[in-house]
């Protein structure tokens, strides 16, 4: 697992959106971007986090933010989920940990007992230069828009 600190330029990244598109970190440069990393669409906790940023978006927005979800769940679940809960953002979808481990955020987890590796739950904020100016492990995900405003 690859660890990241504040003040160090944020890996590069390719991938596909939940309309097809390719996405890759180039495309945000000179913008401020909430990169978030999260396990699984339609999971309580994860629709949690997503609605709290949807909910914040026009706010995030203001603030000259751009918010892009990471998750290892397909196109065709990520473009589910952006409907059902009428996201305003991209998902990337990264079926093959690409992004993730680049990010280091696939780790081994702990759940009833079993072991498992997954995606550990974390945003970057990254400037417009691609620098990394804020992490937040384990956000709380109903004040998350909040948390990443914070001390900024």
């Amino acid at each position: 697992m690859q660890t990241l600190t504040e003040g160090k330029k944020a890996p590069a990244f390719k991938g596909v959106d939940q309309n097809g598109n390719s996405i890759s970190l180039s495309d945000f440069k000179g913008q401020k971007l909430i990169l978030y990393f999260y396990p699984q669409d339609n999971t309580p906790t994860c629709t949690e986090q997503a609605c709290n940023l949807r909910d914040n978006h026009a706010l995030l927005k203001k603030k000259g933010y751009v918010v892009v979800g990471v998750s290892p769940d397909d196109i065709t679940k990520h473009k589910k989920f952006e409907t059902k809960f009428k996201l305003p953002f991209t998902l990337i979808a990264d079926t093959g940990n690409k992004i993730i481990s680049k990010y280091g955020v696939w780790a081994e987890k702990q759940m009833f007992g079993n072991k498992y590796m997954g995606v550990v739950r974390t945003t970057f904020v990254i400037d417009e230069k691609g620098y990394i100016r804020k992490i937040i492990q384990r956000p709380k995900v109903r004040q998350h828009a909040a948390e990443i405003l914070e001390d900024i």
